[in-house]
């Protein structure tokens, strides 16, 4: 079962995807998937112009920054209200380098040159208060918080806890998963990271773009029993470690 998301929509199944849109705003039809637990790069292919960008060489601390994401014909500014930390047990997808992290409502954005109609993440650590953007322009073209992905995996073991050496078993009660999302009739240009409500940090990493030739991975099946569940406690853990992450 493939889930699209439309974001003109209220309701969205079973009625667990944060969607929004301004009135009036185009609706762009996504797809989500995931990849198998432990992988950190998608297995999407592409059709051109597509990138990584790690955070590897990255300065640690608060910044923004132009990525050619690896070496892309595509570049995205980061604004300057991004954070880079060091691996630790809530990110970086391989143990080792950095990654990205918000604690606010107000978040960071990836402003492309090139509008894509990909972009897929390691999304680590998830709380609820995690949410993603997709803008073309000023519009608002799709949004999808943590309750989609806690309703698609959360009945997963497999996902729960840092899977990467140094710091694998660790944070056991949150998921670490590598998210993929596809336009499927449009193109976005700007991506926004927020944490909201703020229960914690939004952590990620390997930030992928591109113009997307297949759809890979395992589709998102929410289900509302495991989500209402999962959503609880997580929001109870995240709270408790929301000093201590960020520290």
């Amino acid at each position: 079962m493939t889930i699209f998301i439309r974001t003109r929509s209220a309701m969205a199944v079973a009625g667990l995807f944060a969607l929004m849109a301004s009135q009036g705003a185009h609706a762009d039809t996504f797809v989500q998937t995931y990849e198998l637990p432990g992988v950190k790069n998608t297995t999407t292919t592409f059709s051109g112009g597509t990138g990584v960008e790690t955070f590897d060489t990255r300065s640690t601390g608060t910044g923004g920054f132009v990525s050619s994401f690896g070496g892309s014909t595509i570049t995205g500014t980061y604004s300057n209200s991004l954070r880079v930390d060091p691996a630790n047990q809530y990110g970086s997808a391989n143990g080792i380098g950095n990654h990205a992290v918000t604690f606010s409502s107000a978040g960071y954005s990836v402003a492309l040159d090139t509008p894509v109609n990909y972009f897929g993440y390691w999304l680590s650590a998830l709380d609820t208060g995690n949410v993603v953007e997709f803008y073309s322009g000023t519009t608002l073209v799709g949004s999808l918080g943590a309750a989609a992905v806690l309703s698609s995996i959360g009945g997963n073991a497999t996902y729960f806890g840092n899977p990467n050496g140094p710091f694998a078993g660790m944070n056991s009660t949150q998921p670490y998963a590598f998210v993929n999302f596809y336009d499927t009739d449009g193109t976005f240009d700007r991506i926004v990271f927020r944490e909201e409500p703020s229960f914690g940090g939004y952590e990620s990493d390997n930030h992928t773009i591109g113009m997307y030739r297949d759809i890979t991975g395992v589709p998102a099946v929410p289900e509302p029993s495991t989500y209402a569940l999962m959503a609880a406690g997580l929001g109870a853990v995240a709270f408790a470690a929301r000093r201590r992450r960020q520290r």
